[in-house]
């Protein structure tokens, strides 16, 4: 079974060596919807595949730090990435051009972590990571799946190549969030108490 979290957030990017020459030359924004789709063949306690609530966890802070932030390719012409640091307090880093495509790719390594980190404690069962869609306009979307994250021919993306400002870690619940990912630290859901068996 499937189930799919919405989540949105507004950003700029530059994509260099694309096919236009408005998005490769100029600074642009986008208004992002991310869907996560989860898959399961079970389900919990709750007779949910994964509780939504959840997801506004980790996961949401995670995509809610590429709100109102620009990205930018780490390879990118370094008085570009200067200027993004030094007049933007919110950037983000990335290892590869953030293009739909692999905005799509680096979300799916950023949740498959989550929940590969998260202790589940309502019956949670073989939780997964299907696919992550970004959808960059009305009319275009990325899908990516966990073959196109390993795919060597789209570019290495590792967790600790993906550095967020020091502005967006203050704004965490918990300013170590990405530290915890790093270090493999385990994420806890509440423990819930069955009402009914």
């Amino acid at each position: 079974m499937l189930i799919r979290k919405l989540f949105s957030f507004e950003n700029a990017h530059i994509v260099r060596n694309c096919t236009s020459d408005r998005c490769r030359r100029s600074i642009h924004g986008h208004s992002y919807k991310v869907e996560a789709i989860l898959e399961a063949h079970a389900l919990d306690h709750g007779q949910m595949v994964y509780d939504f609530g959840l997801m506004k966890g980790p996961i949401r802070t995670l995509i809610d730090s590429f709100d109102h932030a620009i990205c930018y390719w780490n390879r990118d012409d370094p008085a570009y990435v200067e200027a993004c640091e030094t007049f933007s307090a919110r950037w983000i880093r990335l290892p590869v051009s953030p293009s739909a495509e692999q905005f799509s790719r680096v979300f799916f390594v950023l949740i498959d972590a989550v929940i590969r980190n998260t202790e589940m404690n309502n019956g949670e069962a073989d939780i997964a990571l299907q696919s992550v869609i970004v959808h960059e306009t009305a009319t275009g979307y990325a899908q990516c799946f966990r073959e196109d994250v390993q795919n060597p021919r789209m570019g290495p993306i590792a967790l600790e190549d993906i550095v967020f400002s020091e502005q967006v870690r203050a704004e965490w619940p918990d300013p170590d969030l990405y530290g915890k990912l790093l270090r493999g630290e385990k994420f806890i859901n509440p423990v819930v108490a069955q009402q009914v068996r």
